[in-house]
């Protein structure tokens, strides 16, 4: 199959209407025999900030001498934009290899569902170290939500697709907390109502809770507005985390080149 032929299929499965749920995505993972499970993921959720947060720990962790994928959406120019691996996208040639492998186990997937398994599997032959997950909507039923990840991060927290989440900070805070796993720490940027209940959650599911702090000493005064500054402390203090689970090796200079790229 040509290239195109896939992409204007894959775009063809697009509904107005979005379907939230992961029942379909574990039946397709399934039969492609989990590739999931095989990476170690970081999966970032929020209502803004969160492209910014899986950029900066995907180039900080390329820094340190890593192999990293990032999965993200939407992209802006072209598909391949959503999975790259290192400093290159997938190509075309590995779109159509990617689907063909898919495709034999494909019932009534949506886009993103068959694209996030394209993706898994594409990282997994890939032997990535690390893959950053961004989530593609909420979180609990987002098809990113399939992975259990070393660590979990939620930006923020506001109104957003309320026709979707729900018409509150409360349900749309239940939404993306759906990400915490058991004893998986979080990491959030959230306050207000939305961080009690985050709290509750992972105190549920015996998840430590991280609230990012400030890294004053590592200050990007390039980065405009304030927001940008608040991701930077989100990025760093997932960093955190990963190193005293003894998950990297890393230094303050190459958290600062990472950044900078």
């Amino acid at each position: 199959m040509h290239y195109k032929k896939i992409l204007n299929y894959l775009y063809g499965l697009d509904s107005p209407k979005i379907k939230l749920g992961l029942k379909n995505l574990e039946i397709l993972l399934e039969k492609i025999n989990n590739p999931q499970k095989q990476l170690t993921c970081i999966h970032v959720a929020g209502t803004n900030g969160k492209g910014s947060v899986c950029a900066m720990l995907f180039y900080i962790l390329r820094e340190a001498g890593y192999n990293v994928g990032l999965y993200t959406s939407p992209h802006l120019k072209k598909f391949n934009e959503r999975v790259r691996f290192n400093g290159n996208f997938i190509t075309d040639k590995e779109i159509v290899g990617y689907f063909l492998k898919v495709k034999p186990h494909i019932t009534n997937q949506s886009f993103f569902e068959i694209t996030t398994a394209m993706a898994f599997l594409y990282f997994k032959d890939k032997n990535a170290d690390f893959v950053v997950l961004e989530v593609g909507l909420g979180g609990r039923l987002d098809a990113t939500n399939a992975v259990t990840p070393l660590v979990s991060v939620i930006t923020n927290v506001d109104l957003e697709h309320t026709d979707i989440l729900g018409s509150t900070i409360e349900k749309i805070a239940f939404e993306k907390a759906g990400i915490i796993k058991e004893d998986v720490p979080l990491v959030t940027g959230v306050n207000g109502r939305a961080l009690e209940i985050i709290k509750k959650i992972a105190e549920e599911r015996n998840a430590p809770l991280i609230l990012a702090k400030k890294y004053k000493d590592i200050k990007f005064n390039y980065l405009n507005g304030t927001f940008q500054q608040e991701n930077k402390n989100i990025a760093l203090s997932a960093i955190e985390v990963l190193k005293k689970q003894n998950k990297i090796k890393i230094n303050k200079n190459q958290i600062i080149s990472g950044i900078k790229k």
